[in-house]
Formats: structure tokens, C-alpha cells, sequence
């Protein structure tokens, strides 16, 4: 079966990340140390992790680790809302919570509405809402 059971992203400062992430946006966890040795966010479906980054590196390869880079990998990460409206609560979350808001709410070419932020890493995030969209009982995003 393929199933992505966890999303980790390597954060330069737990501390900060933890507290953008469970108590600036309010991301729900069972932790409750500031400054773990890694934490897990309770999401539908799939977990987010947070883990330090010299540490995912050192894990991924001691004898080649991969460089670490400010620039963008191509990489993004997904807030499904159910309402539009939300999509503008979510900025205003993260805007409070420090991030950097590349792309404020807008409509978008196939009838969403969507925004972009960027953690304190240089994680990108996109808020986004469609009018087809539908969850399930979890909250999953049904296709």
C-alpha cells in the first residue's frame, strides 16, 4: 500500500518552530516541551513532524549528506480549507504568527481562492479553498 504516513520538515530552531506551528496556528500535539527532540502534529490522514535539521541530514547521510539551501526546492505544503473564508483567517494566523506572506488571498484561474506563507525555515505553504471541494468524515480532502 502507499500511504504517506508522515511529512517531516528539517526546522534550524525547534523551539521557534514549535511555537509557530502549535501555539501561533494552532497545530494540535500531545507535546508539550518547547524544545523537543522531535514533535509530531496530529493531522487528518498524515502526521507532521518537526525535527532538527543538522539532525535529518546527519540521517539521511553522515558519509553524504545533502547540502542545505535557503532557495526553493520545489517543494510546498497544502492547507486544505473548507470555506473561503478561512483561507483568510489561515493568513491572518500566520501573519500574526510571524510568517512571511508571499502571496495574499486571491482568486485563482480555476475558480479557488488561495494564498501563499513561508515559515521561519523558508517552508512555503499554500492556503487554499475550491469550490469542488469535499472532505470526508476525517476531514480528508476527497478527489
Amino acid at each position: 500500500m502507499n500511504k504517506i504516513t508522515c511529512i517531516c520538515l528539517g526546522v534550524r530552531n525547534m523551539k521557534k518552530s514549535i511555537q509557530f506551528y502549535r501555539d501561533k496556528l494552532g497545530f494540535q500535539t500531545e507535546e508539550k516541551d518547547d524544545n523537543p527532540n522531535v514533535v509530531f502534529f496530529n493531522t487528518p490522514g498524515t502526521k507532521f513532524e518537526l525535527f532538527p535539521l543538522e539532525l535529518l541530514v546527519e540521517d539521511i547521510s553522515k558519509d553524504a549528506p545533502p547540502k542545505i539551501s535557503s532557495g526553493f526546492g520545489g517543494f510546498t505544503l497544502a492547507y486544505n480549507v473548507e470555506q473561503k473564508e478561512d483561507v483568510d483567517k489561515v493568513i491572518e494566523l500566520a501573519r500574526n504568527a510571524g510568517a512571511k506572506i508571499i502571496k495574499e488571498p486571491q482568486e485563482v484561474f480555476w475558480g479557488g481562492y488561495h494564498a501563499y506563507f513561508a515559515d521561519m525555515d523558508g517552508y512555503y505553504w499554500e492556503v487554499v479553498w475550491g469550490p469542488g471541494f469535499v472532505f470526508d468524515e476525517n476531514g480528508l480532502l476527497k478527489f
